[in-house]
């Protein structure tokens, strides 16, 4: 039951995921980030199959930083999400990766963006967008609450509403989410809510 989604605010953009690793009817631990910093005004939020997730994503990392390291430049967040939307669509006819994906970034000369990348390589640019079961709740609340130019209090009240609303809809909702930001000082991890904390195991 995943959720993942993300706006664009004034001179920022916000990415929001829930942290459980799920198999079945299992929950394996409930502090799982779902939201990798590509580079340093870059971040990317992934919800899908556990082993693509991770797979796809660190591959998306690693060929960003390569990327830099031979050119000297990185890459802008229009490229990064046509380079990962490239190898989805290179993927999809050979082994498919069962991945969606929300890359957040900032550049200086075109400011925050946010890209929608679903599983058989569909790219858009949008202001707000989501994944999973959550997004049912977390788009109405968008759609209701969402307009240009929020400021960053605004957004992140927009994104406790959401989580409060998957909170009480979702059957089966997530307890704990994580929430990263990106702007003109980089991407960073802003803050979790949690209403779940993994307890450590004694030793015996």
């Amino acid at each position: 039951m995943e959720c993942v989604f993300g706006l664009v605010g004034d001179g920022f953009a916000i990415l929001v995921a829930d942290t459980s690793a799920v198999h079945s009817i299992l929950v394996h631990k409930s502090n799982e980030d779902k939201i990798m910093v590509l580079d340093s005004h870059k971040l990317i939020a992934a919800s899908g199959e556990p082993g693509d997730r991770v797979q796809f994503t660190e591959f998306i990392q690693k060929n960003v930083s390569l990327y830099q390291f031979r050119n000297g430049i990185p890459l802008t967040t229009a490229a990064a999400a046509n380079f990962t939307r490239g190898e989805l669509a290179t993927a999809l006819r050979k082994s498919p990766y069962m991945v969606n994906i929300l890359l957040a970034g900032y550049d200086k000369e075109t400011g925050p963006s946010l890209y929608y990348i679903d599983y058989i390589a569909t790219l858009h640019k949008v202001d707000k967008a989501a994944f999973g079961y959550g997004s049912y709740f977390s788009l109405s609340m968008m759609d209701r609450h969402f307009h240009s130019g929020m400021s960053v209090e605004e957004a992140v009240d927009l994104v406790d509403k959401c989580i409060l609303e998957i909170r009480s809809r979702l059957v089966v909702a997530p307890p704990n989410f994580v929430i990263k930001i990106v702007d003109k000082d980089g991407a960073r991890e802003y803050a979790w809510r949690e209403s779940v904390k993994d307890t450590p195991v004694s030793s015996a």
